[in-house]
């Protein structure tokens, strides 16, 4: 068990003194909220020792740091975690007890850090927990957002994006680090001078800048005494008011520098549907990366002399997926123009120092912006990338004489757009997919041409997650029990749990387990009943698919196949039919109509299904109110069924499926992603697989021979759910409601390729899969049997595994140790 030598009595003395400080009120009459912030404050106290001594360490080993460059951290709860990373849960949960306050209580006060949205900011937190409890030397940089993506809200079944507004009371474990503020440049011109050397030096003229501002969080390793950093950047107007402008009633130019700097920090992913939104992303990514990458060149340069030539010795930035590739040309502004490298010179250390995490196969995800915009916004940057294709191509050329489909396929800047994917892979060491199947796909198909030009870029990480998070502060029953079994090293060494399989045929440990996930159910019994007001049974099975909402997730087939069933209880009510409960929990970008419309179907369904007495309850249906985090750790517990459920070749890796496995749900899902990877540690019997492989769904797209309206003739159960999205069974005020739905299934009108992601040819094979979980669970001893061995079989799926890959093949980190 971790040791600390936290010292209860000064804590307590710490939390009055806070109150009394921010408050002028005695411990007595503080409400929640204000002890949530004294008790941040005294939790932050204890840290910072940590923090500072960490850094010492760093500093004087000299020791190599990544810098893990993301547009975002879904970080969710602060206070929680880092309780637990410090070993002090108990100790403050006693002394909050003896001032009259519960420490969940306490907990629930803190709003869910609005600085991510999917699975690509999830895995950034994980990585970064990792990280410190590993004891490598890394920072975390992103924006400082003030609203996040958006809250969600459901009115009448539609998703209402609202403002997060998770700062308005402050961020208590924030530190505001001004000195480390920089200039970030946007737009203007471009002047030429030739040195005396010769050469040309460049310089931008005519721009608009802000300046960026670095607030640090802490990120407190498990037990460690290491603590790391997570920078996110915040903007500043240089000059917040031009009186000369206003006085020519130029009103809206004399604050434009202030709105600059104001819109850059707003929101996470602006709606980009429209000219100004694109913008708007591209200044976003710009801003945080050139800040990011400054400030790391200058704190190399005051520890080595002002010398960058080795900076790679030193430095890795590792790019998370495509939204940082301006790194690569960053980077190579910095050491030509303000550290007067040559060409060659700059690029040998850009392409030691730089490498690239691919997050998606979907070529349509790969960024790709437009040059009019990108050479008027970034007028250097895309000098830069244009000399980086006209070298590039020539590399082409030289090695794929006369291939001019090669260029085609692999130029940086090419059909009037600037191609970030190939600008990260050009300029990276490395370039790595996020689980077995996607880093195939990449090197068979979507990234063929680069993986054959330069093979030795390539490789493989599967993503993981944390335990701590997902099981130590989300599942305390379950985390307990497990300690009580197998002892705690499993916290900081996952694959210790694998030691569970001895129990998985004990029935008194049988019985606990499934008494634990029959808890976790009855407390997100409540969650729902008190934000939803429908009462779910906690003895049905809760079948959950909690993820972002994009069309290859296929939320949509889901909610098809609930309807689907409904029909057929309604047809035979007495069917042989084990009640569930189906929990949905999805955002959906706020330009993206036909997910959005998703959201409302199932709203839709749900208030028919659930107002129905007829079915006895046996099926129910639930959507949760802006997912995240938090709530997220009720659902992971009490999860019977995971649904991962793409298609097939389409999700890079989920993480989702590790945290349902992790808490003992059995995964219902496609061979796609880490699923397969799934299957293979906890054996394909206790997993439900249905679907088409990648390799038949690839066979498909690229030649033919699908087509949906067969299946939509053919077979009856299907044609009947297809017709009730346009003959007003769900929406009787407005038929034509879910029209554009429909048509994404059976024609070309609303999309390219009528059922896009195979929805219909997937969905007799998804529901003998659900029939087949409605067997399994009958017998509630082999069921008990099945979900023990998946959380005893998911130790590969920790991210502290795959960080220690990402360090041993390419970051090459030496282990830091912090002695206090």
């Amino acid at each position: 068990m971790l040791v600390t030598n936290f010292d209860k009595a000064e804590f307590k003395k710490s939390v009055i003194y806070n109150v009394k400080t921010l408050y002028r009120k005695t411990i007595e009459e503080a409400t929640p909220a204000q002890v949530y912030q004294a008790v941040c404050y005294a939790v932050k106290d204890t840290i910072i020792d940590e923090w500072i001594a960490t850094h010492k360490e760093y500093e004087k080993q000299d020791a190599k740091t990544v810098y893990y460059l993301s547009m975002e951290f879904l970080m969710g709860r602060a206070l929680g975690n880092n309780i637990i990373n410090i070993g002090a849960q108990k100790e403050i949960k006693e002394a909050l007890d003896e001032l009259g306050f519960d420490l969940n209580l306490i907990e629930d006060q803190e709003p869910d850090a609005a600085l991510g949205n999917g699975g690509l900011g999830r895995l950034a937190a994980c990585f970064l927990d990792s990280l410190a409890t590993l004891g490598y030397p890394a920072y975390g940089c992103g924006i400082r957002y003030k609203y996040g993506m958006f809250a969600q809200e459901i009115r009448d079944g539609y998703q209402v994006e609202v403002p997060d507004n998770w700062l308005k009371d402050g961020n208590p474990f924030e530190i505001r680090r001004s000195e480390y503020a920089c200039e970030v440049k946007f737009g203007g011109y471009i002047s030429v001078k030739i040195g005396d050397d010769g050469r040309e030096y460049f310089s931008q003229e005519g721009y608009q800048s802000v300046r960026a501002i670095p607030y640090d969080m802490p990120i407190v390793g498990y037990g460690n005494n290491v603590v790391n950093t997570l920078r996110i950047w915040d903007a500043e107007p240089i000059n917040t008011f031009n009186l000369d402008s206003f006085d020519r009633g130029e009103y809206l130019k004399a604050v434009e520098q202030e709105n600059l700097a104001k819109n850059i920090v707003e929101v996470l992913y602006p709606n980009d549907n429209h000219y100004a939104g694109k913008e708007l992303r591209l200044k976003q990514q710009y801003f945080f990366i050139s800040a990011s990458i400054q400030t790391a060149v200058k704190k190399y340069k005051q520890a080595h002399n002002g010398d960058v030539s080795k900076l790679y010795e030193k430095v890795t930035f590792q790019m998370n997926d495509t939204h940082p590739s301006m790194t690569v040309a960053e980077l190579m502004r910095i050491l030509l123009d303000e550290e007067k490298l040559t060409w060659e010179q700059a690029w040998n250390i850009t392409t030691k120092t730089c490498a690239y995490t691919n997050h998606t196969i979907m070529s349509e995800a790969l960024e790709k912006w437009p040059i009019e915009l990108f050479s008027r916004l970034l007028p250097r940057i895309y000098q830069i990338v244009e000399e980086i294709n006209r070298r590039f191509i020539l590399e082409i050329q030289a090695k794929y004489p006369g291939d001019n489909g090669k260029i085609a396929r692999m130029a940086i800047v090419y059909d009037g757009q600037v191609k970030m994917a190939h600008l990260a892979i050009v300029g990276a060491y490395s370039v790595n997919g996020v689980a077995r199947l996607h880093t195939e796909i990449l090197k068979n198909q979507e990234l063929r041409d680069f993986y054959q030009m330069m093979p030795e870029k390539f490789n493989n990480k599967t993503n993981g997650i944390t335990q701590r998070r997902f099981l130590l502060h989300g599942n305390p029953l379950l985390a307990n029990w497990v300690t009580d079994k197998i002892g705690d090293e499993w916290i900081t060494d996952l694959p210790q749990i694998s030691k569970l399989k001895v129990f998985v045929d004990d029935e008194k440990c049988q019985q606990e387990f499934m008494n634990i996930k029959y808890q976790n159910k009855i407390r997100l019994a409540k969650y729902i009943k008190e934000h939803n007001g429908i009462d779910v049974d906690p003895r049905s099975i809760f079948d959950v698919q909690v993820k972002r909402l994009h069309e290859y997730k296929r939320q949509l087939l889901n909610i098809l196949h609930v309807m689907y069933l409904y029909n057929e209880l309604k047809a035979h009510p007495d069917m042989d039919f084990y009640p569930r409960t189906f929990i949905f929990g999805a955002k959906a970008a706020a330009g993206y109509r036909r997910a959005k419309m998703t959201i409302k179907l199932i709203n839709s369904v749900a208030n028919v299904i659930n107002n129905d007495k007829s079915i006895n309850g046996k099926i129910k249906v639930v959507f949760i109110e802006n997912y995240r985090v938090s709530n997220a750790e009720l659902i992971f517990a009490a999860a019977d069924v995971s649904e991962q459920i793409s298609t097939a070749s389409k999700e890079a890796s989920g993480t989702g499926n590790m945290k349902f496995m992790l808490n003992g749900a059995i995964t219902l899902g496609t061979m796609d992603g880490a699923n397969v990877e799934i299957v293979e540690e906890v054996g394909a019997e206790n997993a439900v697989i249905f679907g088409m492989s990648s390799d038949e769904v690839i066979n498909y797209e690229q030649h033919g021979g699908y087509d949906p309206m067969q299946i939509f003739n053919e077979n009856q159960g299907i044609r009947q759910v297809l017709m009730q999205l346009i003959n007003g069974y769900y929406a009787p005020q407005d038929p034509e409601l879910f029209r554009e739905l429909y048509n994404s299934l059976l024609n070309t009108y609303s999309s390219d390729r009528a059922d896009t992601y195979f929805i219909l040819k997937d969905f007799m094979s998804y529901h003998e899969a659900h029939m087949k979980i409605n067997e399994m669970y009958k017998d509630q001893k082999a069921w008990a049997r099945s979900v023990m061995l998946n959380t005893a079989s998911c130790g590969k799926f920790t991210s502290d595994r795959t960080i220690q890959q990402y360090v041993d093949e390419i970051w090459h980190l030496d282990k830091v140790t912090v002695e206090l």
